[in-house]
């Protein structure tokens, strides 16, 4: 190795172990690695962490070598301000040659011979080499543990907080919602995902929890609702219930009209939920159970008082439409019967039959409005031709 050549390795290598250096030093402050280095690690974390500290321990070892091999050269080199051949072969054996003195470790007595065991020698680039296998084994698994804590950790701990929103709630509520398994199936996940992030899988479970608690938020958030406007709500309720009792009222009405008119089957009488919903606003009223169930409880009076309205007023229009059913087959007969005139057919037995017979049925009360839609049917069919 030449002057120059010396001196711009010996350079290189400096740059190199300083950059070294600060990489290490990166490591040893790395957020991951300061918390795994004292924390107390479970199942596959704790198998994997095992291979790290392994191989941290070849990592400083090789880097104490390394840093031992330039300390020697760099004292060679400062020995003359220009070193002669003497210094320049040292130079070269010291960076480019095996220098890098690795001693044989001590083994357990059952894996030892008899004969000594041999150190190992390397190269600095050789061992900067194994040094950055090390490493990158290490960086893998913070890779893959900090994968996991960046991926789970924000979502327990909004799960977390939404919890505690939940226990600020139940406070301001007065009682429970039912929240000590999710809290201690919580702490459980938290737990595990700290001792042991690459085994412990607790994604799907967190998904469930996150949901348990979203639901129970609504839950919680409607039963405070109901408790701060109970009263309100209840007269409209009392007010939705007047309307269920009117809306019931004119389909009954609508029926007594329409019966005499239209003949009806049984299952056409309209019936009443009002007692019934009346009912349940009375039990409510004296009901025990907690805010929770009595939003439940109140939110399903209410829809169903408003389904009970729609439904007795539903009726009512379609019993009057019956008759506006009638009226229209009356109307479609006349222009029948004009129809068959205007073709000549005014005396024709076959049509003035079909005629009479439906006339009769639309003219006879109650009417029944199958029979005469068929009837006239039959008549329009005679008159243009077809077979009554």
């Amino acid at each position: 190795m030449s002057r120059e050549g010396a001196e711009y390795a010996l350079r290189a290598r400096a740059d190199e172990r300083d950059r070294i250096s600060g990489d290490l030093l990166d490591l040893e402050s790395h957020t991951t690695y300061q918390l795994l280095k004292g924390a107390a690690l479970d199942g596959m974390t704790r198998q994997r962490w095992t291979a790290v500290q392994a191989a941290l321990a070849r990592l400083w070892l090789l880097n104490d070598a390394y840093r031992a091999v330039l300390r020697e050269a760099e004292q060679v080199r400062a020995v003359r301000a220009k070193p002669g051949a003497e210094q320049l072969d040292e130079l070269t054996r010291l960076l480019s040659g095996p220098s890098v003195v690795l001693r044989a470790a001590a083994k357990p007595v059952e894996q030892r011979s008899l004969l000594p065991e041999a150190d190992e020698r390397l190269t600095l680039d050789e061992t900067v080499a194994r040094m950055d296998g090390a490493f990158r084994e290490v960086t893998s698994a913070l890779n893959d543990i900090d994968a996991v804590w960046n991926a789970v950790l924000p979502r327990l701990d909004d799960a977390d907080r939404a919890l505690r929103e939940l226990r600020d709630l139940e406070r301001e509520l007065g009682e429970s919602a039912g929240l000590d398994a999710q809290e201690s199936q919580l702490r459980r996940m938290r737990a595990a995902l700290l001792s042991d992030p690459l085994g412990a899988g607790v994604g799907p479970d967190l998904g469930g929890v996150a949901r348990a608690l979203a639901e129970a938020r609504a839950e919680v958030d409607q039963a405070i609702v109901v408790k701060r406007e109970y009263a309100r709500r209840r007269e409209d309720l009392v007010a939705a219930l007047d309307r269920v009792r009117a809306a019931e009222s004119e389909a009954r009405l609508a029926h007594g009209a329409v019966v005499v008119k239209i003949a009806l089957p049984p299952q056409a009488r309209p019936r009443s939920r009002v007692e019934e919903l009346t009912g349940e606003l009375d039990a409510l009223d004296a009901s025990a159970d907690t805010w929770v169930v009595r939003a439940r409880r109140l939110a399903a009076v209410e829809s169903e008082a408003a389904k009970a309205a729609d439904r007795a007023r539903a009726t009512a229009k379609a019993l009057y439409g019956l008759v506006g059913r009638r009226d229209e087959l009356r109307g479609r007969l006349g222009a029948c019967q004009a129809m068959a005139v205007r073709k000549g057919m005014a005396e024709d037995p076959a049509a003035t039959a079909c005629f009479e017979r439906a006339r009769s049925l639309l003219w006879t009360a109650p009417c029944d409005l199958t029979e005469a839609a068929a009837a006239v049917e039959t008549y329009q069919r005679a008159i243009h031709g077809g077979k009554p």
